[in-house]
């Protein structure tokens, strides 16, 4: 008897099935990535996501109307011991001058540095994606490293190889196609719901005889955000990042 394919399983699947440059790519980061931790590398998450004021308010706009509205960038790190103790940045979007935004990712490896000693700063690159074609293919030779672009660039910030490798550190890009590989969307999921559920009990209101005033409590909505994602969930999160890597490894090599 003949068995058809739902056609929408189909398409998953077909989509689902990265081509040879994809997967190549993914295990030389992996590559890369295994062999800076058994040299003591300890791997930290960078990441950012945009927070519009509409999420913060609650209130509902056009969508057009909502690019009017101001967005706010919020830069963070975090690693299987829960968010690095460094002060987060939330910058107004386009407000960061240029010759600023490498000073930021200069502050983290400072930090970094203090707090952990030698590390593997993996990112997600917003704007720049590698691509590996046919005549590039060939893996890397034993104990080399994935290249890494000059700059690489997020939303809000540059990140230099060069800047991270003179703090004792090395810069890895995730590949794009596999995000199960990078935690930090969860965290950001985990915040904006807090912000969702909880942005009532952060405003104050002021009624007076011609207007009302409402107040945000926005820094301490942020950082009672940040909390909710405790250590205990990063070390679930990247535990099951792990798990993801163990198995690509296993089916690409």
């Amino acid at each position: 008897m003949q068995r058809f394919a739902n056609p929408l399983l189909r398409h998953v699947i077909h989509r689902g099935c990265c081509d040879a440059a994809s997967k190549q790519q993914c295990l030389q980061y992996l590559r890369a990535l295994r062999t800076l931790q058994l040299k003591s590398f300890n791997t930290i998450f960078l990441g950012e996501t945009d927070i519009p004021e509409s999420l913060i308010t609650g209130e509902k706009v056009a969508e057009e109307a909502s690019l009017r509205w101001p967005v706010w960038t919020l830069v963070h790190a975090g690693s299987s011991q829960g968010w690095v103790p460094w002060r987060y940045k939330l910058l107004l979007r386009g407000d960061l001058p240029t010759h600023q935004q490498n000073g930021v990712f200069q502050e983290l490896c400072d930090s970094l540095t203090t707090t952990y000693g030698k590390c593997v700063i993996v990112i997600r690159d917003k704007r720049h994606t590698m691509r590996i074609g046919a005549k590039d293919s060939k893996e890397p030779e034993t104990g080399t490293l994935l290249p890494v672009p000059p700059a690489i660039h997020m939303s809000s910030i540059e990140c230099c190889p060069e800047v991270a490798r003179a703090n004792g550190h090395e810069l890895l890009v995730v590949p794009s196609s596999y995000n199960y590989l990078y935690p930090m969307d969860v965290a950001w999921s985990s915040l904006k719901w807090f912000i969702i559920n909880n942005r009532k009990d952060f405003a104050l209101k002021s009624i007076e005889r011609t207007h009302s005033y409402r107040c945000i409590l926005f820094s301490d909505l942020i950082v009672k955000g940040i909390e909710k994602m405790t250590p205990n969930k990063w070390k679930v999160v990247i535990n099951r990042v792990k798990r993801w890597e163990n198995y690509y490894l296993d089916t690409l090599s």
